[in-house]
């Protein structure tokens, strides 16, 4: 204990010369082990963990060494690391609360606090007023483990984003005050805590939060004298601590389970648990569990009437309890010596040993306690509630000043809209004017494309020297064709698109027209598959002429003979019907020499306008127009050209 009181009174006085101490007495610790734990710690340093949460997950197992947690905190010192220091601080705390070394845990704890608030790390100042009330918690002083536990829920509480830490953080408070509740036996209000503390745990599945609040909920039971629920609670509570192999658990299970068993009148199922218990609460040093774990033994042992080995369990629970200032245990040892006093006719010192257990008790469950703790939760839930009115009128006005903003913006929002779509409907027309002006002047080229003035006098001359050489029969025949031709186009131009059956009408008078003046050697043939409906099919007006002219005055009037052009119309893929124009002509590669040698060259425009007229076609279809042009082969010479057009045939849905 001196050597704690040197400890802490140097690190007042001169923290330098502190962390001197420390790392000098780290002399005696394993080189290798020392050395191992320094690198951990100058890492977890240099990474800076900002939250409880973080730093208490890189440390891992080492917090429960004291002497790693001593280096850890002369490195934090050194290095200026304050969120290391405090944590170094609270753990130091726990471990010496754990061996009932109340004041240092209290010391190192309250270091912990201080430094929390100066340096404003929230998650580490409230864990520290948690660990500070679990230390006067244990010591029986209501009301400052209270008081610490309430200011740690408020600060938890007044937090606006709820952390990992904070919720942890939140159940403690609430199992603490649960147990502080338990021990005045206002079991109602520790039922409430502890099972607002077990929602959070079970939230964040935190099996060490479980096990605990599942012992006190047993606790409570037991003291109500509801002993098979109580044993269900504590046997619940054994389990989560054999999932996370806590011998602390272990020892607090199995002697709570002891101590109902003794209730129930069977001492010796007490004994057979508790037994086994005692060298595993001797090795976890931790005299506040001895304590218990001895008087109960001893207790167990007096309803088997074992009285000397009762005696002896009962007074060394009791020394115990003593020695480290454990009230409610020296309490319940002195309840259970008078008892085995009583068994041994000593009823003077039976009645000693009760008063002195029932002041005691007065003490822990004095009025004063009870009313300071009434006062103390109602003052809070006072507080907590004018808090909360407090926020909803800040929210109100928020809300209100939110409406206003709201409104403001829905009205300029509204402006904007009707401004844009303003804009878009005039933009959207002008593209509708600008798309209809295209769509004139193309099929204007068209009608210019197909009316061409070589043709009309060409195919006139034709008649003409029918009419000379008298062949009026074929002069009227052509005549009748050549008018008939006329008509259409000019019907045509009228006509945005037209069936595939009145195209190849028209393009059959094209081709008996325009075969006059290849003496009618062209043989024109049109295939048409049964399953297209050549009716209801749409296309472009006049689409399969340019194609047409192509084939006849630059595939086949170079040739001398056996002249043929075939239309075939019929249903290659889905959702389109596919027409192809073959000829049996010179191909491409030559007409395109026949045309270098020409003097005069004359650029062709019909293909062009027509792709951009079936670009403008397929918009109103879910797909695209495609045209392919391929030359024919027949044993590697060329055998003339063939052009294969995809119409669409899926019209887009208009929207009604």
């Amino acid at each position: 204990m001196a050597h704690n009181r040197f400890i802490l009174n140097l690190f007042n006085k001169r923290p330098a010369l502190f962390v001197f101490f420390f790392l000098v007495s780290f002399s005696g610790f394993p080189q290798q082990q020392s050395q191992n734990f320094l690198a951990i710690a100058d890492s977890i340093i240099t990474v800076n963990h900002k939250t409880y949460n973080a730093l208490d997950y890189a440390i891992y197992k080492n917090k429960y060494d004291t002497l790693k947690m001593k280096m850890f905190l002369a490195k934090s010192l050194e290095k200026n690391y304050p969120q290391g220091e405090v944590y170094a601080y609270i753990m130091l705390g726990n471990q010496y609360r754990n061996k009932s070394l109340f004041k240092t845990s209290k010391n190192f704890l309250n270091q912990a606090l201080i430094i929390s608030k100066q340096k404003g790390l929230i998650e580490f100042h409230i864990v520290s007023l948690n660990m500070l009330g679990v230390v006067e918690r244990r010591l029986d002083n209501i009301k400052s483990a209270l008081g610490y536990h309430q200011d740690a829920l408020k600060l938890a509480e007044q937090q606006p984003i709820k952390t990992k830490s904070l919720q942890k953080s939140i159940a403690v408070c609430h199992n603490s005050i649960g147990n502080i509740y338990l021990s005045l036996k206002q079991y109602d209000l520790a039922l409430e805590e502890f099972n607002s503390s077990l929602e959070i745990e079970m939230a964040t599945n935190n099996s060490l939060g479980l096990a605990i609040n599942y012992h006190n909920i047993g606790a409570i039971y037991e003291a109500q004298n509801k002993l098979n629920a109580a044993l269900k609670n504590y046997k619940i509570s054994l389990q989560y601590n054999e999932k996370i192999n806590s011998n602390v658990g272990r020892v607090i299970c199995n002697t709570s389970i002891g101590s109902v068993y003794v209730k129930q009148n069977n001492p010796e199922a007490a004994l057979k648990i508790i037994e086994p218990t005692i060298a595993l609460a001797e090795k976890n040093q931790d005299q506040f569990y001895i304590a218990f774990t001895y008087i109960t033994l001893g207790w167990a042992h007096s309803k088997l009437n074992h009285l000397e080995l009762a005696e002896t369990w009962l007074t060394k629970g009791l020394n115990v309890a003593i020695k480290y200032e454990l009230k409610s245990s020296i309490s319940s040892a002195y309840l259970h010596l008078s008892e085995l006093n009583e068994k041994k006719n000593n009823y003077e010192l039976a009645l000693t040993h009760y008063k002195k257990a029932i002041e005691l008790n007065k003490n822990i469950l004095s009025e004063k306690n009870a009313q300071f703790v009434s006062s103390l939760r109602l003052h809070y839930e006072t507080e907590k509630k004018n808090s909360q009115i407090q926020s909803l009128a800040i929210e109100n006005e928020i809300v209100k000043l939110r409406l206003d903003k709201n409104n403001k913006m829905g009205l300029l929002l509204l402006s904007v809209l009707l401004l844009l779509g303003v804009a878009l409907f005039f933009l959207y027309r002008h593209r509708e004017l600008k798309s209809e002006k295209m769509i004139l002047t193309l099929e204007q080229d068209m009608l210019r494309n197909q009316m061409n003035p070589h043709f009309i006098f060409n195919s006139l001359n034709s008649i003409k020297l029918y009419i000379i050489n008298n062949e009026k029969e074929k002069a009227i025949y052509y005549l009748t064709k050549f008018s008939k031709f006329i008509r259409k186009i000019l019907v045509a131009s009228t006509e945005k698109q037209i069936s595939i059956a009145e195209e190849l009408e028209t393009m059959s008078l094209y081709m008996n027209i325009e075969n006059i003046r290849f003496s009618n050697h062209i043989k024109y043939t049109t295939v048409i598959d049964p399953s297209i409906d050549i009716d209801n099919v749409k296309l472009p007006s006049l689409v399969l002429q340019p194609f047409l002219e192509n084939a006849l005055w630059h595939g086949l009037s170079p040739k001398k003979e056996d002249k043929s052009i075939t239309v075939h119309v019929y249903k290659s893929k889905k959702k389109f019907v596919t027409i192809s124009i073959s000829d049996n002509g010179i191909g491409r590669k030559a007409s395109e020499a026949i045309k270098e040698n020409k003097v005069l060259k004359r650029k062709s425009l019909g293909i062009e306008i027509t792709k951009k007229r079936l670009e403008n076609f397929s918009k109103r279809y879910t797909h695209s127009y495609t045209i392919t042009i391929e030359d024919l082969y027949d044993n590697d010479a060329p055998s003339g050209t063939k052009v294969t057009l995809n119409i669409p045939t899926k019209a887009i849905k208009k929207l009604r």
